[in-house]
C-alpha cells in the first residue's frame, strides 16, 4: 500500500481522495485545520483518513508526512516552500498543484538539497499540468517548430452573468493568474508579458470564445523549449467579454492593488457552480519534411458522477493530472528522480492510466483562430 498525504481538504483535496481511496492500493490521508472540510471528507469520501493538521505548524507537518511515501499540497500556493522544505527533510517525495512561478522556482530550489531518490513534481494539475502533456507530445513530429499554442479554460455551462463566469476553483489561483506577469517566447525571446492582454477570438465546436494571457499555465515549457520555438504561449479561455469586465475592475478599479479585497467581493457577489465545462486546446505549427504543418488537440471534459457523487470539471481534471503523477511515480514508470517535469511524461503513458481516463473523451482537431496580438510586453 502507497501511504499519500494529502494536504488540504479543499474541492481538490477531497477529489484526489476520491480517486485515490477506492483503488485498494492507496492509503489517504487528508490534513487540513478546518473541521467543516474535514467533516464533509468523512461524508463523501469514507475511504480517506481525515487529519487535524495545520500545514503551517512545521513540527506536525514533520510527524504526518514522516509517516508517509509521498505528499500532495492541495493548499494556496504560498504554504508550498514549506511542505516542499519538510518532504526533504522526511524523505517523503513531493507533488503540488500551483501555477505560481516564484512558489515553483522556490520548491525546485529545494528540491536540489533532497535525497537523490526522491521526487519533487510541482505543477501537476491542469494548467499547468495535463497541458504541458498534451503540447510537447504535439511537437514530436516536427522537424523544426514554429508555434506552440495552449488555451485552457474552466467555464460554467450555463453562464448567466455579466462576468459569463462562476467560481469553479480557488479564488486566490484566480486572482493571480489575472494580475501576475506572463512567461512567453515570442520571436525567439523568452520574455514577460502583461495579463488580460493579447485578446484573441475563436470558435470550436460552434461555440464563440476569447482567450487572453494568465500567469502560470506554461509551467516549465518556456525553459524546455527556449531556443526551439519562435512563438510559444499560453491564454485563459473565457465566454466573450469577460476579459473586458475584468480590466475593468483589476486596472480602472485598481482591484489589482487590493487582492484581498477582490477576493472578498467575487467570492461574495459570484455563485460556485459544479455544472462546468474544461476546455483544453494546444496548436503546434511547424516544417515537417518541407512543409509547413500544423496539428492541434482540443478536449472538452464535464462535471460528471464518480463513486456515487457529483463532481466539477475543473475537480477531476485537477485532480486527475496529479493521481496519473503519483500512479506512473509508484509504479516505477515516471523514470525520473529529484525535479520532474510535466512535459517528461509522454500523452500515451497520462491517457493510458487509469485517472487519465478522464481526460480521454472530447479529442478533435478543428480550430479557427482569428486573431493574434502580443501587445503589452514587459521591457
Amino acid at each position: 500500500m502507497h501511504r499519500v498525504l494529502v494536504l488540504g481538504g479543499g474541492k481538490i483535496g477531497r477529489m484526489i481522495a476520491c480517486l485515490l481511496a477506492p483503488e485498494g492500493d492507496y492509503t489517504v490521508s487528508v490534513g487540513d485545520s478546518d473541521e467543516s472540510k474535514l467533516e464533509l471528507l468523512r461524508q463523501r469520501v469514507p475511504g480517506a483518513r481525515p487529519v487535524r493538521l495545520d500545514a503551517g505548524d512545521r513540527s506536525a507537518l514533520v510527524q504526518a508526512m514522516g509517516e508517509c511515501d509521498a505528499v500532495v499540497s492541495a493548499l494556496s500556493y504560498a504554504r508550498n516552500p514549506l511542505v516542499a522544505e519538510v518532504a526533504a527533510e522526511t524523505g517523503t517525495s513531493y507533488f503540488d498543484l500551483t501555477e505560481d512561478r516564484e512558489t515553483t522556482r522556490r520548491v525546485r530550489e529545494i528540491a536540489e538539497h533532497a535525497r537523490g531518490d526522491l521526487v519533487f513534481m510541482p505543477q501537476c494539475g491542469l494548467a499547468p499540468g495535463f497541458v504541458s502533456v498534451v503540447a510537447n507530445e504535439l511537437t514530436r513530429s516536427f522537424d523544426k517548430l514554429d508555434k506552440v499554442f495552449m488555451r485552457v479554460g474552466a467555464l460554467p455551462q450555463f453562464p448567466s452573468n455579466f462576468l459569463k463566469y462562476n467560481l469553479t476553483w480557488s479564488t486566490d489561483g484566480l486572482i493571480n493568474e489575472y494580475c501576475n506577469p506572463c512567461e512567453a517566447i515570442h520571436d525567439g525571446a523568452r520574455r514577460d508579458v502583461l495579463p488580460l492582454e493579447g485578446l484573441e477570438h475563436f470558435s470550436l465546436d460552434g461555440v464563440r470564445y476569447e482567450a487572453f494571457n494568465t500567469s502560470g499555465g506554461l509551467g516549465s515549457l518556456c525553459e524546455t523549449f527556449d531556443g526551439r520555438v519562435r512563438d510559444l504561449n499560453y491564454k485563459t479561455i473565457r465566454y466573450l467579454g469577460h476579459r473586458d469586465y475584468m480590466a475593468f475592475l483589476l486596472h480602472e478599479l485598481r482591484m489589482s492593488e487590493s487582492r484581498d479585497l477582490l477576493k472578498r467581493i467575487l467570492e461574495a457577489a459570484i455563485p460556485v457552480t459544479f455544472q462546468d465545462v474544461v476546455v483544453v486546446f494546444c496548436t503546434v505549427s511547424g516544417w515537417r519534411n518541407g512543409q509547413l504543418v500544423q496539428m492541434s488537440d482540443a478536449r472538452k471534459i464535464y462535471n460528471t458522477t464518480i463513486h456515487g457523487q457529483n463532481w466539477s470539471a475543473i475537480q477531476i481534471t485537477t485532480a486527475a493530472g496529479v493521481c496519473v503523477m503519483l500512479d506512473l511515480h509508484f509504479s516505477g514508470a515516471l523514470g525520473a528522480k529529484g525535479v520532474v517535469r510535466q512535459e517528461q511524461v509522454g500523452l500515451e503513458a497520462f491517457l493510458g492510466n487509469r485517472f487519465g481516463q478522464y481526460y480521454r473523451s472530447g479529442t478533435s482537431s478543428l480550430f479557427s483562430l482569428e486573431t493574434t496580438d502580443f501587445s503589452g510586453e514587459l521591457r
